[in-house]
């Protein structure tokens, strides 16, 4: 069993994590058993609210890949889920929970120079955190954000918007749109020079605080007003614990920062060898670096490929199957694939798509995921409203025929079915 955080890596000698055994979900899916004969098998709770027949869809893809049924493959391997994290097992999210909490508390050390924390740093966006934070702090000391609001300010929008408080694009240059965004890299590296345990206690102390917090409060984070609370969703701690009683081998597939995401992942039973984030590159002092383990074909790099939109299929298919190299990024026979997959945003859209026996997404009418949730091309789509506070009906088309898609260059085109015929515009009808 690997321990990822306990041995510091050089830059020089950082080499791919050695892939997780492989845990293969059943092949192909067949007609449920009767509801007597399944009476014995772990069941989704009925006091918990489901929209519509999502329950007994979710109930069936169990029954059917679980330990109870007849299909699981010929190798007997186990089923596996896979989740996304923020706005799919909680509400809100852990990274802004986390940097709010380390901004209010001088946690953020000030660098060498602010273009040095990502390759894709504009010239603007490195002179306004020049700026606004200043340069009389030592480099390496924390930066006074807890009654700097300028400095608080410019750091929070960069994260949030990937743009200086002025409007200035922060972030510039080319990356592929599917395997990565600067802004999303960049959290992690904000925290270069922060040991992983000094991480995990900001992000224990910020989910204290937020869980405390009464559903609807809000925080201020220099000007920027965002949700001061967050919850595990009762129906998503359920469906895993129902999930890991029926024998899958549960994930958390997320594209924040590794240490903080394991710190709320095992709050619902996940451990540390089954949740996948952003893995930071350790110095020899055991310190977090702007480096992050690569994927796939892609080695040590600064962000090129962390677990988003493609980047997630990579991840899965690297640490759960063992697939390497360039393989990592395409979607593999049934046999090596999710069961089951659930997220909310078009960073879940691939891995959820790649499940072959229930997508699960939450509604956050957010246009490539809710396309192919629509769309339903397999008739495996189970779409519900996030279970607090969902979003209102989006009163207009979802944009699938036309610019749904977040093409690789960043630009927008038409979502396709694998026959290559285009998703038809669709309605929002669950919310």
């Amino acid at each position: 069993m690997r321990n990822r955080h306990a041995l510091a890596l050089t830059l020089a000698s950082a080499a791919a994590l050695a892939a997780v055994p492989a845990s293969l979900p059943a092949a192909a899916s067949a007609p449920a058993n009767t509801t007597a004969a399944k009476a014995h098998c772990p069941q989704l709770s009925k006091k918990l609210t489901w929209y519509g027949d999502n329950r007994a869809h979710l109930q069936q893809m169990i029954d059917e890949r679980g330990r109870c049924g007849s299909h699981r493959g010929h190798d007997q391997k186990r089923p596996v889920a896979a989740f996304d994290w923020d706005n799919t097992v909680v509400k809100n999210d852990i990274t802004d929970a986390t940097i709010a909490w380390s901004l209010h508390h001088d946690k953020i050390l000030r660098p060498a120079s602010w273009k040095s924390t990502s390759k894709w740093m504009t010239d603007a966006a490195d002179k306004a955190l020049t700026k606004a934070c200043g340069t009389k702090v030592p480099v390496g000391k924390p930066l006074p954000t807890s009654t700097d609001t300028d400095c608080a300010d410019e750091i929070f929008e960069v994260r949030e918007d990937g743009k200086t408080m002025s409007g200035a694009a922060a972030f510039a240059g080319e990356w592929d749109h599917r395997h990565t965004v600067p802004q999303y890299a960049w959290v992690p590296q904000l925290f270069a020079g922060h040991t992983v345990p000094e991480l995990e206690s900001y992000a224990a102390k910020a989910r204290k605080q937020v869980l405390a917090a009464p559903v609807g409060a809000t925080q201020t984070v220099g000007t920027h007003e965002i949700p001061g609370y967050a919850r595990y969703y009762d129906q998503q701690r359920d469906l895993i614990r129902t999930l890991k009683k029926a024998g899958f081998d549960v994930y958390i597939v997320s594209a924040g920062s590794e240490p903080v995401t394991e710190v709320w992942s095992k709050g619902i039973g996940i451990d540390r060898e089954h949740t996948i984030a952003i893995r930071s590159v350790l110095d020899r002092k055991g310190r977090i670096t702007a480096y992050n383990q690569g994927c796939g074909d892609v080695p040590v790099n600064k962000g090129e490929a962390i677990p988003y939109i493609d980047g997630k299929r990579c991840w899965i298919n690297q640490e759960i199957y063992g697939v390497k190299g360039k393989a990592a990024w395409q979607k593999q026979d049934p046999s090596h694939r999710i069961a089951l997959g659930g997220g909310d945003a078009d960073t879940d859209v691939t891995f959820v798509g790649d499940a072959t026996g229930a997508h699960l997404v939450l509604n956050r009418n957010k246009n490539e995921v809710m396309c192919r949730a629509y769309d339903d091309a397999d008739g495996r789509w189970v779409v519900n409203p996030m279970f607090i506070e969902p979003m209102k009906q989006k009163p207009d088309l979802y944009p699938c025929s036309t610019a749904a898609y977040n093409e690789p260059d960043g630009s927008k085109g038409p979502v396709r079915r694998d026959d290559g015929s285009v998703v038809p515009d669709q309605a929002d009808t669950v919310f």
